[in-house]
């Protein structure tokens, strides 16, 4: 097979312990799966369990991360860019319709990502009844720290979930307030899509998001899967 150009190289992340990389395939993210950042944006309905989250996804290659500081552009056409501290699940198979107890064995293991939101143009968006994938899907929108497998870190159901800027606290929650758990969201997502190793799930944020700017370093990290540090350029 002839191609009109070389293929564009896959995004990874490193895997802790391991000299490996972990190829990404495709970016999922659960919408409000926590209730009090459910309440912050004004979904009550959400937040009292009368609607299921929902999905929404992002590019593979808009993944950026890595050890040490990982430098963040900040996006064009934006002048109010929210950070979102999550869990990250990353699949070491795939299936579909794959059942609640069959999901937890798909996980190859977890991370802590940041999703990045063009708040202002998610708003007009929402106004106008449109699409909001350039508000979510834009380059270097999924930071990601290594990947912790889950021989070393199990599957977290509970522990904190924090964030800071520049040394001040703005998230602080706890993986035990998710509204899903991690093997239902992977269960639910693949009666949608067909699922394969590769696929990383961002699984929601707590309450507390908020802007940043240039220059703003975020520090964020989920107990017993590890930390990640981003500056925003």
């Amino acid at each position: 097979m002839s191609l009109v150009f070389p293929p564009h190289p896959v995004a990874t992340l490193p895997v802790v312990g391991s000299g490996q990389r972990f190829p990404v395939r495709r970016i999922f993210c659960v919408g409000r799966n926590y209730a009090d950042h459910a309440r912050e944006m004004g979904a009550l309905d959400q937040a009292e369990g009368r609607e299921p989250p929902f999905f929404f996804t992002k590019p593979g290659d808009a993944v950026v991360g890595g050890e040490g500081e990982i430098s963040v552009a900040y996006p064009p056409q934006t002048n109010n860019l929210h950070h979102e501290v999550e869990m990250v699940v990353a699949l070491g198979a795939g299936g579909a319709n794959v059942t609640v107890d069959a999901a937890i064995g798909l996980i190859f293991g977890y991370a802590v990502g940041i999703d990045l939101t063009r708040r202002d143009m998610q708003a007009k968006a929402k106004e106008k009844s449109h699409p909001w994938d350039m508000s979510k899907g834009f380059d270097q929108s999924a930071v990601a720290g290594a990947i912790r497998p889950v021989a070393l870190c199990g599957h977290p159901v509970a522990g904190r979930i924090w964030l800071t800027v520049n040394g001040q606290p703005r998230q602080d929650g706890d993986l035990s307030a998710m509204m899903w758990k991690v093997a239902e969201i992977v269960a639910n997502l693949s009666t949608l899509v067909r699922l394969e190793a590769g696929d990383l799930i961002y699984t929601g944020t707590p309450a507390g998001v908020g802007p940043i700017v240039r220059g703003d370093v975020l520090d964020g990290g989920v107990d017993g899967v590890g930390t990640l540090r981003a500056r925003i350029v």
